[in-house]
């Protein structure tokens, strides 16, 4: 699981880096609000964890600008602003969850571990898809009846994108901004190379198109 830490408090920031670290995450930590979304534009998350008063760009104008852009990583906060009206301001922002400092590190545990439940986030890199397959988005491989499949990484990360947002309508815009960086935008053609290429490997039934909105991933 990779995590983007925003929190300019030095002594905070390498406290909860090394406890996440301890936990086996992939952290990158960062201090300022232009820093993060630096990041965020060239690289992808499983979650972001934000501290509210930072310098350039604060928390919550960030996170507005990515849900804007439809980028849906979970996101946590983790702040100082203890007031009812600065929860609401978070979650009218787009965040999953809001921690109060001062909070014991393992409160951040529990409620790490409850985005990954709401989110179908985990460790381990295989994911069931159903009861004949099994992907590996870590050694690129579509498992069907203990025959394997290899993948790109790209057909990877759509994949897996499809995976953990089961069963929901996802616009091809969803999908670039959550998959490829600014740098690397795909074409329309692409995109459906990629998924012809996806339906051939675990079932044209598993991924729909949506007329006037893009495509979904069809999971019991």
């Amino acid at each position: 699981m990779k995590i983007l830490l925003l929190e300019d408090d030095i002594i905070l920031n390498e406290i909860i880096q090394e406890h996440l670290e301890e936990s086996k995450y992939d952290v990158i930590s960062v201090f300022d609000g232009n820093e993060a979304q630096d990041y965020i534009y060239s690289q992808k998350f499983d979650l972001f964890l934000f501290d509210v008063n930072v310098p350039n760009i604060d928390g919550f104008e960030l996170l507005n600008e990515l849900r804007s852009q439809n980028i849906k990583t979970p996101a946590i906060f983790i702040t100082s602003l203890n007031m009812a009206d600065d929860m609401q301001k978070g979650f009218d922002s787009g965040c999953d969850d809001y921690i109060k400092k001062p909070f014991e590190l393992r409160e951040l545990d529990i409620r790490i571990n409850n985005i990954k439940r709401i989110y179908n986030i985990e460790n381990q890199t295989a994911m069931k898809i159903d009861e004949r397959i099994i992907f590996d988005k870590e050694k690129l491989i579509v498992k069907i009846d203990n025959y394997d499949i290899a993948i790109s990484k790209k057909e990877s990360e759509v994949l897996e994108y499809f995976v953990k947002n089961a069963n929901k309508n996802i616009s091809v815009e969803e999908l670039v901004n959550n998959i490829w960086t600014y740098e690397e935008t795909p074409s329309d053609s692409t995109i459906r190379t990629y998924i012809k290429n996806l339906r051939k490997i675990v079932g044209e039934d598993k991924i729909s198109n949506t007329r006037g909105v893009g495509y979904r991933f069809n999971k019991e």
